[in-house]
């Protein structure tokens, strides 16, 4: 790893930030579709969002499979394979007939989406220096946002030209310029690192196991594990919360679409200044307030009686969301072995997958048993639970030195 004082985040942004800025541009243009393309195949309106859930399924099964590939591998071209991947499954998506094959198509990209998002990690977290970590990686998840907030309109000019397979189309170019860009990232020259073998030169380490990685690291993943199980649930509830009270109060789906619009953009100019925090003054110090922000937020959003009521409950909320930009990948960087690196992000990203799955079905829950605004507010409530998880289990450590145990 190269030293701090040589060591500059600009000479390694196109290489390392391009791929993740093409990868979410091209699944941005897709996701508003994927509904559309399959009721065009015959599917009914249940089938149809089961086939978006899909998307998800597919990266929850391959965060541990991409852990094996990317320390077979190498970080790089995980990367590169996933992007390919990825483009493939849109392909085949676009342009054929049979719906249980664009099912197949939306299984392939969210597994393709748990691969690069694995590699991505593990990439930055060998390559970047403990100092600039948090903003490293707070700026991976920005650009990553960038993307998803400009494909869908990039996508939506290419339907109006060719139909819904010209958002595909978008897509496969963005996943093969994602290819390109991701080949040219420098090999990392890590003593240690683990694609190359997992020891020093002159030991012999012993190969990392499942289990080993499990029984060594089961506090970490027991306690700030679960604590960003429910960062994952709060962020992904809320893209359901903001459209479905603005249908409850009856409001234009242009307006919930502007409303929604506003709170992403300000989510992504927030990114970097909270990762020059986390690296400063510690995570503690984004961790506990954007989830308190975000939790009060929904806890508000009830009370929300009109559009700009609910524009102000929605802009608080995306701050709360874009302060926290990379905070999971980051806390997982922290605690993860430079031995057994990947195995321990398959771990940590399955357990945020599940927390992202469990949070809207018990949204849903909640709303049938008693009520929106009910399930509203218990989702708040679940983000003041996360930042009293949070502030509790997370190290408080000086700034620019490693947070929690060294990992190696």
């Amino acid at each position: 790893m190269n030293p701090p004082s040589a060591f500059s985040l600009r000479r390694i942004a196109v290489a390392a930030f391009g791929p993740s800025l093409l990868f979410g541009l091209g699944e941005g243009a897709i996701l508003p579709v994927i509904a559309l393309s399959a009721r065009d195949l015959g599917a009914s309106v249940p089938t149809a969002a089961l086939l978006v859930m899909l998307i998800g399924a597919g990266a929850m099964i391959s965060n541990i499979p991409a852990s094996m590939l990317t320390m077979h591998r190498g970080e790089r071209w995980a990367i590169v394979a996933a992007a390919l991947w990825c483009a493939a499954a849109m392909a085949m998506s676009a342009w054929t007939s049979h719906l249980w094959l664009f099912a197949i198509g939306c299984l392939m990209v969210g597994m393709a989406q748990g691969v690069f998002g694995l590699a991505r990690q593990s990439y930055l977290t060998e390559a970047v220096p403990v100092e600039y970590r948090a903003r490293a990686l707070s700026t991976l998840g920005g650009v990553m946002r960038i993307g998803m907030f400009v494909g869908p309109f990039i996508g939506a000019a290419a339907i109006v030209r060719f139909g819904l397979a010209g958002a595909y189309g978008v897509g496969v170019v963005a996943l093969l310029l994602a290819a390109v860009v991701a080949a040219r990232l420098p090999d990392l020259q890590v003593e240690g690192h683990e694609a190359a073998g997992g020891a020093a030169p002159g030991t012999a380490a012993p190969a990392p196991t499942w289990l080993g990685t499990l029984r060594d690291h089961r506090h970490v993943l027991l306690t700030l594990g679960f604590g960003v199980a429910l960062v994952a649930a709060v962020r992904s509830s809320r893209q359901a919360i903001i459209p479905l009270w603005a249908d409850h109060l009856a409001l234009e789906p242009s307006v919930a679409s502007l409303i929604f619009g506003v709170a992403a953009g300000i989510e992504m100019l927030l990114f970097y200044p909270a990762g020059r925090v986390m690296d400063r003054k510690g995570r503690t110090w984004v961790a506990v307030p954007s989830m308190v922000l975000m939790g009060v937020a929904l806890l508000l959003t009830p009370l929300a009686s009109g559009a700009t009521t609910l524009l102000v409950a929605a802009c608080l909320i995306g701050i709360g969301n874009g302060i926290s930009s990379g905070l999971i990948m980051t806390i997982g960087a922290d605690h993860s072995p430079r031995v057994g690196r990947a195995h321990f992000l398959g771990v940590w990203r399955l357990l945020t997958d599940i927390g992202a799955a469990c949070g809207p079905a018990l949204l849903s829950a909640v709303a049938a048993a008693l009520s929106l605004g009910a399930a509203i507010a218990v989702t708040g409530l679940m983000a003041l639970a996360g930042a009293v998880q949070l502030g509790y289990w997370l190290p408080r450590a000086s700034p620019g030195r490693p947070h929690g145990k060294p990992g190696d």
